[in-house]
């Protein structure tokens, strides 16, 4: 049983696209894309520096024609769920067929653009708490104003807010959190400070004509699949300002019987979370093409698709 998931922002890094475009047709495809949205992809995947990527109308649509490109260098394969970290989500409707890949990353630059702006509002951002209660830490950070913005599971929490209120944060930890660390994003993103973005990509959202998913689609709302096309971009829509359960994500995974994982380009984050909450789950990131043939090999092996191919 395998489940094929994509990884939120600030995972990027600088050049990280540079090995993924000698890949055959990766450069035409990307010019393609960046025509399609007026973003030149491949300059910020290969050239630029790390504080023109973290700009968020940048970020995500990198993030996704990432995932995507590297999804596509695996071949033709059929994984049994999918599911995305934040804006990872929209890559996973592309995986499951509920977007074309144009139509994706045509919703994540309106996303992009619209979060951006509703960042530059407010001075805020995001830090990740490791170790704790998850109660406790809660608790502690709705005292202080903060959200609990990502519930990743495996020991962490993000909490996003107010520069001021972050900073607040440092000086006063909840209980048994080891330690808090800034993350390079541009803003308090699944908040109440990304309201003014959910009105602009439903304006965004209406052009879509989305497809039934044909796998198990997780959602970060409440971990659970979904079952319809409208209903996945719906979640989307809303999932900018509410916060990311992927604690429940990984639950559902369970439920389902997931025995690998595999996270696409720019992988590592969601591998690391999966190795602590899921014990006997195999993982493996996507980083660079070569890490491609381990990637399909774990994939025949754990697909059930591939499974019922070999016994028919």
């Amino acid at each position: 049983m395998l489940v094929l998931v994509a990884p939120g922002q600030g995972a990027q890094t600088p050049g990280f696209l540079t090995p993924w475009l000698d890949l055959p047709g990766a450069a035409d495809r990307v010019a393609a894309w960046s025509d399609a949205i007026g973003l030149d992809l491949a300059h910020y995947g290969t050239q630029a520096d790390a504080d023109a990527i973290r700009d968020t109308a940048v970020a995500q649509p990198l993030l996704v024609a990432a995932g995507l490109l590297s999804a596509a260098a695996l071949g033709d394969i059929a994984p049994d769920a999918v599911a995305g970290h934040s804006v990872g989500e929209i890559t996973a409707a592309a995986f499951a067929g509920v977007l074309d890949d144009t139509a994706a990353l045509q919703l994540v630059r309106k996303r992009g653009l619209a979060m951006a702006e509703a960042a530059a509002v407010t001075k805020t951002g995001m830090s990740a708490l490791l170790g704790g209660d998850p109660e406790v830490t809660v608790a502690h950070l709705e005292k202080l104003g903060l959200t609990p913005a990502n519930v990743n599971g495996a020991g962490q929490i993000v909490a996003a807010g107010t520069l001021e209120e972050l900073a607040a944060l440092e000086a006063d930890k909840p209980e048994g959190v080891r330690r808090v660390v800034p993350l390079t994003v541009a803003g308090a993103f699944h908040t109440r400070h990304m309201a003014p973005a959910v009105a602009k990509l439903e304006e965004g959202a209406q052009a879509l004509t989305p497809a039934d998913p044909t796998v198990a689609y997780v959602s970060n709302k409440d971990g659970r699949t979904v079952a319809t096309g409208a209903e996945v971009v719906s979640r989307l829509v809303g999932q900018v300002a509410n916060p990311v359960r992927w604690d429940l994500c990984m639950e559902t995974f369970k439920e389902l019987g997931v025995t690998a994982l595999v996270e696409v380009c720019p992988g590592g984050t969601l591998t690391g979370l999966a190795k602590r909450a899921l014990p006997g789950v195999k993982t493996l990131a996507l980083k660079t093409p070569d890490d491609l043939d381990a990637a399909r090999a774990l994939i025949a092996e754990h697909s059930s698709a591939a499974a019922d191919t070999q016994t028919a």
